[in-house]
């Protein structure tokens, strides 16, 4: 009896020590608002809307300690519905993330699986659409991604530890394609710097094929076969462009904290190359024969941390297309975020856009706030109030 005892407290002495070198974290958002547009397709539409500041997710975070300073990690993160709980990124279980790599302080992390591109890493968390205006306030279309709109899959990706505020990486997608090796090829590389009040980073982002290996790697979306229409573009302000082969955004942002103000910026210059030259069904509706389209967008911002509990945030967005559209957006978003708690807060948006110009489809530019349906002029207006938990 008395070995049987010592024998399971060295295997329960071993469990712990194993236990202790190992996690796995559970971690989501739920975020769910009422909105306003004022003008969808020229009617006005009242509706629920989940994932407002941030998507609605639930994941999983692990890491296991190999020894030497080595970590095995993955990430399994899931987006969906709070209101119909539908899956988010077109049908896809893990949609917004799934990876595993391995992980070092001194070398940094390299991970396989669906992932962010540079231009998310590095520059998108200064566009105000990933901070506190909401998805609608992201650039028109969501056209630079920055408001990482798309992910990647079948992504090799390296990230380096940080190296006195500098931080660096790239990715890398294989197409799949037997006998095309360049085939929905992306790669992606960015660099980042954060010291003090100072952040700076810069991206760059290249596509292949990008209406079916950027717009459309979800489970539902259209392939080359698919009738009437083959196009996953979804926002009149770039879905002229669907057959274009090559996509490509440079991208830059900062932001400088003095007190309780920051002020911040971006730019970008986002092109769909080669117009005309992707095949599918409904590619094309504007009838392009060749060219690029191709947009400059610049943004400003400021948010001011009223209270410990308050923040206000006001910022102004110019979009201007040239190539194949001259299409131009001015759009203006105000907001007000309220910390309940460090992890529940409320919140109030609202984004105004006005469209000029000739857009994508070679029609009359008309607005077309980003994640909803386009309007029927060239004024649309959209407002958002909502409540947002982490856990």
């Amino acid at each position: 009896m008395k070995k049987s005892l010592l024998a399971l407290a060295a295997l329960g002495a071993f469990a712990g020590a194993a236990h202790a070198q190992s996690s796995v974290t559970l971690y989501g958002i739920v975020d769910a608002g009422f909105a306003y547009n004022n003008n969808s397709n020229g009617q006005k539409l009242y509706s629920m809307n989940s994932g407002n500041l941030q998507g609605s997710r639930w994941g999983l975070r692990g890491t296991e300690d190999l020894g030497g300073g080595l970590k095995a990690i993955f990430v399994l993160e899931n987006g969906f519905n709070v209101f119909n709980g539908q899956l988010g990124q077109g049908g896809d279980m893990f949609g917004r993330q799934a990876y595993v790599g391995l992980s070092t302080a001194q070398y940094g992390t390299v991970t396989l699986g669906r992932q962010y591109d540079s231009v998310v890493d590095y520059t998108g968390a200064f566009e105000v659409g990933s901070q506190w205006a909401s998805y609608f306030g992201a650039h028109p279309g969501d056209l630079d991604n920055m408001n990482n709109t798309n992910r990647v899959n079948n992504a090799v990706k390296y990230t380096s530890a940080n190296y006195a505020g500098f931080t660096f990486g790239g990715l890398y997608s294989l197409g799949g394609q037997a006998g095309q090796f360049n085939r929905n090829q992306i790669w992606s590389v960015g660099l980042g710097y954060a010291q003090g009040p100072l952040q700076l980073g810069a991206g760059y982002l290249n596509v292949k094929d990008p209406n079916y290996s950027f717009y459309g790697n979800n489970a539902t979306s259209r392939t080359a076969t698919t009738t009437p229409s083959a196009s996953n573009f979804t926002s009149r302000v770039t879905s002229g462009f669907a057959s274009a082969k090559t996509l490509q955004v440079i991208s830059a942002g900062g932001a400088y904290t003095f007190g309780a103000a920051t002020i911040g910026a971006t730019y970008s210059n986002t092109m769909f190359k080669d117009v005309n030259n992707e095949a599918g069904a409904g590619l094309n509706p504007a009838g392009f024969t060749s060219g690029s389209g191709k947009f400059h967008n610049a943004e400003i911002n400021f948010k001011y941390q009223l209270t410990p509990a308050l923040l206000l945030g006001v910022a102004y967005d110019y979009t201007k297309g040239y190539g194949l559209t001259d299409a131009k957006y001015h759009q203006a978003m105000l907001g007000a975020d309220y910390f309940l708690s460090k992890r529940t807060d409320v919140y109030i948006d609202g984004v105004y856009q006005h469209a000029s110009g000739t857009d994508s489809t070679n029609r009359p530019a008309v607005a077309n706030i980003n994640g909803l349906s386009p309007s029927s002029t060239s004024n649309q207006v959209a407002a958002v109030v909502g409540i947002r938990h982490k856990f």
